[in-house]
């Protein structure tokens, strides 16, 4: 006898009518549909220490990697029939076409999906669409109002859900094939367990499939033996409740964990009623945690609204839909956006599963976990984001090397991760140059990255090698080179960084643009500068970082012959080749400054550049009070076209803005040019000098007063009411009336 339960996949009726259906009927052996490869992981699901969510992983073994991913939550059907199958001592199988099977045929299928359909019937999808539109609900709505309140008969509901939505759909024909041949291959296990001499055969598989089961024939010898595979590798992996749930792309009939969780709990306790009561109570408790006042009124309210809605749309009790919405009314007083983080925390939330020592997994799995545990990272693998500050210095309060550069060994693993993909910490911004602040945390996303990344190596280290060498070689141009030098760099392995050094020195050959070849030289310049920090050696880098500073000093001059767009990214050049001459005392500063002192000469450039080369210049002590007054005299003249001389200020205020406050003389030139205008010029003038002061902070504004209320007699606050008062837009209209943009 065989006994076929069709089920949804995390649905917590379904495992509850499986279980009792389990009770019932004893089965001698539980078939569960999943890849029949995967029986030996089996064991991993019924382990005490195992915690759900959990997934079973399976990957090519050679490049483009395509994964074959089944997760399950404690109220999966499967899951449940697993554990009762082990709780008593009953033979417990996966029943569905081995994983390699899967791989192999999984390519053509999901390009098929992606296309137009080829023929006038209807997909799954498309059923779902009109079953939505004629209940006025979404199809997992449907579900829970119609089929997880059901109190007896379940799995025929189940299967007679299954047998229409099968019948009124015809999907697209290579997803056709692939679930006859699914079918096929799970008709031939059955068999062959009847043939082994199984009396009572249960099993367990989605409500779409029975029928198929049902009526289909087996899949023959030489049908197997024609079934196409490919190499792959297996593994178990912790799994995560955003990861099942809707919002990360993986539908399966679960848009909310956490309260399917709660309503599981509620249906094995017999009260399905507490399901709605406790996702009304989370979330109050989540919003008082955040400092917003909900009152247990508001909350009973919400259960009452949630009973009535219920009624209205036609079920017994409230489902999600009905909670949601009383939640959003009386707690959220009409406005989703008070309780959304509340409502994610109750419907989604942060549960993380966890499987015990001796999972198989890849090198690659071993060694992480064998980091983690070194560097002591093992309490941040957590689905909370933790902030890990790290000192790169070497603490001499210890005594071992291991401890004395803990943190750095830290931030080269930190960093190897990075490179290679996998997404547990984010680096932040820090103030020095020997620290670190990192921010992590662990999702499953990580995991299948790692297991990814097995392709590129055995170990983090080696997959990071490989990753960087494999972009050196990519690289057209030096910027993509040096990205990967400093990667290198970070990461702690000079063997890459030497690799990518040799592709620098091949590709500055014919490089020519100064953005460039200035972000290369910083690169390499920081190299140089923290390599001690790093354990880096730095000699084969200066003779390279001295000839692309003399490449940049060439070319830079002809550079800021450009737009305003492009002035802006040759400034942050300018900017770049200064800061890496004062950092290295073997460039030579004497060539840097007359090149600067030209830049910032000259009237047939770009302004902006030119004012940028003085405020450079101002910076390093090279230009005198009575130099900038006369530069300043010159530049902002009545001759001069406004958009030229408020330009020049511009990129003159770039940088350096404490020391130019301070220079009155600056101001009063400024002052004059402004009184010597006549109204159109002046003008003219406002709108580019207010595009010159638009990010100036309000401190500054105030110094600024200060100086203009010493040139005209009168006191700063009154300049400063002026400047920072908020001019009305009717006014600047007025002003600008008759204005003329047509040729700015």
């Amino acid at each position: 006898m065989t006994t076929f339960f069709g089920v949804r996949h995390l649905s917590p009726a379904s495992a509850y009518h499986l279980c009792k259906e389990l009770d019932e009927k004893k089965p001698d052996i539980i078939l569960v549909e999943a890849p029949s490869d995967l029986n030996d992981q089996m064991k991993w699901f019924a382990h005490e220490e195992t915690k759900m969510p959990a997934a079973i992983l399976a990957y090519t073994s050679e490049a483009p990697i395509r994964t074959l991913l089944y997760p399950f939550a404690e109220y999966s059907p499967e899951y449940q029939a697993i554990l009762w199958a082990y709780s008593h001592k009953t033979e417990c199988r996966f029943m569905d076409l081995p994983s390699d099977v899967f791989l192999a045929i999984d390519t053509d299928i999901s390009r098929e999906d992606t296309e137009a359909p080829k023929n006038d019937g209807r997909t799954t999808e498309q059923v779902y669409r009109e079953l939505e539109k004629v209940s006025e609900q979404s199809h997992n709505t449907f579900w829970e109002r119609n089929f997880e309140q059901i109190e007896s008969g379940f799995s025929k509901a189940s299967q007679e859900f299954g047998k229409q939505l099968r019948y009124s759909s015809s999907d697209r024909p290579l997803r056709q094939a692939e679930n006859s041949v699914r079918e096929a291959y799970m008709k031939r296990v059955i068999t062959e367990c009847e043939t082994e001499g199984f009396k009572n055969v249960f099993c367990v598989c989605g409500a779409y499939h029975v029928e198929g089961l049902k009526q289909n024939e087996p899949m023959t010898d030489e049908e197997f033996k024609a079934l196409p595979r490919v190499q792959s590798n297996i593994t178990l992996m912790p799994y995560s409740y955003y990861r099942l749930s809707e919002h990360s792309g993986y539908g399966a009939g679960n848009e909310a964990p956490a309260y399917f969780e709660l309503l599981w709990k509620a249906i094995k306790a017999g009260n399905i009623e507490n399901a709605g009561y406790e996702y009304l109570t989370k979330i109050a408790y989540n919003q008082r945690k955040q400092n917003h006042m909900v009152s247990a009124a508001e909350v009973i309210e919400a259960s009452r609204l949630a009973k009535a809605l219920a009624g209205i749309r036609g079920s017994k009790y409230p489902v999600l839909r009905d909670l949601k919405d009383a939640a959003i009314t009386c707690m959220g007083h009409g406005n989703f956006s008070e309780i959304s983080v509340s409502v994610a925390n109750t419907e989604i939330g942060l549960k993380i599963g966890k499987l015990p020592d001796g999972v198989s997994r890849t090198s690659i799995q071993d060694d992480f976990y064998r980091n983690l545990k070194d560097l002591k990272l093992e309490r941040y693998r957590s689905p909370e984001v933790q902030e890990l500050k790290l000192d790169l210095r070497e603490n001499i309060r210890v005594k071992s090397e291991k401890s004395a550069f803990l943190d750095l060994n830290r931030s080269f693993f930190l960093h190897r991760l990075r490179v290679i993909g996998v997404r547990f910490g984010k680096i932040g911004n820090t103030s020095s140059v020997w620290g670190e602040a990192w921010y992590l945390n662990w999702t499953p996303e990580a995991e299948i990255e790692i297991v990814e990344a097995a392709l590129l190596g055995e170990t983090v280290k080696l997959a990071a090698i490989f990753k960087m060498k494999e972009r050196s070689d990519n690289s057209s141009d030096i910027a993509s080179a040096a990205e990967v030098f400093e990667d290198a760099f970070l990461c702690g392995i000079p063997k890459a960084a030497e690799y990518a050094l040799d592709k620098i020195q091949s590709l500055s050959v014919d490089s020519a643009a100064i953005e460039e070849i200035s972000k290369t030289a910083q690169s390499l310049s920081n190299a140089i500068r923290y390599g001690d920090l790093r354990k880096l050696q730095t000699d084969t880098i200066i003779p390279l970082l001295s000839k692309l500073y003399l490449r940049a000093c060439l070319i830079l001059e002809s550079s800021c012959n450009c737009d305003d767009t492009a002035a802006n990214a040759v400034m942050q050049s300018m900017e770049r080749i200064n800061r890496v001459q004062l950092d290295n005392d073997f460039l030579d500063e004497t060539e840097w400054l007359e090149l600067i002192k030209r830049i910032a000469g000259r009237d047939d450039i770009n302004t902006k550049c030119s004012g940028f080369a003085m405020a450079t210049l101002i910076e390093r002590g090279q230009v005198d009070e009575n130099s900038l007054s006369a530069e300043v005299s010159r530049r902002l003249s009545k001759g001069v076209p406004a958009e030229l001389g408020a330009g020049w200020f511009e990129g003159l205020a770039q940088k350096n803005r404490y020391s130019l406050i301070m220079r009155i003389s600056l101001w009063r030139e400024l002052d004059d040019y402004l009184k010597d205008l006549d109204d159109e010029e002046f003008k003219r003038a406002l709108v580019f000098l207010r595009r010159a002061f638009a990010d100036f902070s309000a401190n500054e504004k105030s110094d600024i007063s200060e100086n203009l209320g010493q040139i005209w007699g009168i006191e700063p606050e009154q300049v400063a009411d002026i400047l920072m008062r908020e001019t009305e837009s009717e006014d600047i209209m007025q002003g600008l009336d008759d204005f003329d943009f047509g040729d700015i």
